[in-house]
């Protein structure tokens, strides 16, 4: 059977499935099921091996205090990738696809051009935390452990060939994997729960150099690409054939993205409380990258700890990097109105992780740059997702309500004033305390 053939049928079950459940004709768990793919594919995002980096520096150097941070940054991710996959829904377009039918031409071209640069500097983080875990791992040099994660990610890509569905619970193994290896760490590093639930509600905020985490925390928590590409992934996936179905179809996809999320957001924590525990609990208070965490690791924890570390981190950037290759190919279809083959935009994206290793710059140093990078792009999906979805001429039965409006501005306004004060305390600027 041909790949064309495979992905109408497999999609055709997928759709086959979804109806029933609209049509409740499946209850329970059995009914969410057929919808269960776009928010764990989105998930990825936010627990890529930029989060490893700024929860494990978090944790190490103020030990519990910033896991408030998680939560807020995961509390706001899960209204914003919502609102994004409620707008494919409700318009059958994705939101670049939307920016270029309703912004000016001009302004359509300047936002997919940071947003390509975006979508690059998502993918070198991305790229260099899959390259250091195979180094680490398995102990292979870092120029080839970067082709080998290219051509990795680009296996993985070519499962859309047989329809959405394949990748989908492929990404959503990945998601699984990496929460399972964070349950392992939890039990093998023994943090204090006391600390964990007091910590995650009460904030606190100690210094100028808990600012500048706390802002890097969420500056890698909410990624630009994730915002783009959760509308293309729900956008002709199952297709409402009226306004009842459209209510429906929104309601399991808002039960998934909660799901998705609270497993995103507990990696996020375990990061963080792992961090906490093992290496602030040991007087290990700079461990600011992911090769001294893992090397401190294992005479605290041992071998079998820093090995399910280095698994994680390896599942973490190949799979967020086909994910981040998925979102170029949506900035793109979207904003210009073409695309190019998945290979050459694998290729071309990873051009500057080859580079940077070659060249054998920091890969922290590097991660740190990207994050600046994002801040500058974060703002612009962001503010056009909440535009659109507050439009009722737009969104029709799907417009938000006047709370989810007001509340999804409260959060583009902390995400713009976060943004903008991590760019000036990374170009140098100080805060008093």
């Amino acid at each position: 059977m041909s790949a064309p053939t495979q992905r109408i049928e497999h999609e055709s079950k997928a759709v086959a499935a979804a109806r029933a459940s609209i049509s409740q004709q499946k209850k329970g768990i059995r009914a969410l099921l057929p919808f269960l793919g776009p928010a764990f594919v989105a998930a990825i995002a936010y627990v890529d091996p930029g989060n490893y980096a700024t929860n494990i520096q978090s944790g190490s150097e103020f030990g519990y205090k910033l896991l408030w941070v998680v939560v807020l940054a995961n509390l706001m991710a899960m209204l914003i990738q919502n609102m994004s996959a409620k707008l494919g829904i409700a318009t059958g377009q994705s939101l670049p696809e939307m920016c270029r039918a309703y912004f000016p031409k001009w302004l359509s071209y300047i936002m997919w051009g940071f947003s390509e640069v975006a979508a690059m500097a998502t993918d070198i983080a991305e790229f260099l935390g899959a390259t250091l875990g195979l180094n680490l791992l398995f102990h292979i040099p870092m120029l080839f452990a970067t082709l080998l994660t290219g051509i990795t990610t680009y296996l993985i890509l070519m499962l859309e060939r047989f329809g959405f569905r394949p990748l989908e619970k492929f990404i959503a193994a990945f998601v699984v994997l990496i929460a399972l290896c964070y349950i392992v760490e939890t039990v093998l590093a023994k943090p204090q729960i006391g600390q964990i639930a007091y910590h995650s509600v009460v904030p606190w905020m100690g210094n100028s150099d808990a600012v500048l985490l706390a802002v890097g925390v969420i500056g890698a928590t909410v990624m630009p690409h994730a915002v783009y590409l959760h509308s293309g992934l729900t956008q002709n996936r199952i297709i409402p054939r009226n306004d009842g179905e459209k209510r429906k179809i929104a309601r399991f996809n808002t039960k998934e993205v909660i799901i998705a999320m609270v497993l995103a957001g507990f990696v996020n924590l375990a990061m963080m409380f792992m961090a906490a525990s093992v290496f602030h609990g040991s007087g290990h208070t700079q461990i600011a990258d992911i090769s001294t965490a893992y090397k401190t690791l294992t005479p605290l924890l041992g071998s079998a700890s820093a090995a399910v570390f280095l698994v994680s981190l390896l599942a973490s950037g190949i799979s967020s990097s086909a994910v981040g290759t998925m979102a170029g190919q949506v900035i793109m279809q979207g904003f210009v109105g073409f695309t190019i083959p998945v290979w050459l935009r694998r290729v071309i994206t990873m051009l500057p992780t080859f580079i940077i290793v070659a060249l054998g710059i920091n890969p922290t140093e590097t991660l740190v740059i990207s994050q600046v990078i994002l801040s500058l792009v974060l703002p612009m999906p962001v503010i056009a997702l909440v535009y659109f979805t507050r439009r009722k001429d737009i969104m029709g039965v799907l417009v938000n309500k006047r709370a989810v409006t007001l509340l999804a501005i409260i959060c583009t306004v902390v995400i713009v004033l976060l943004n903008l004060l991590l760019l000036y305390l990374s170009f140098g600027g100080t805060l008093a305390f």
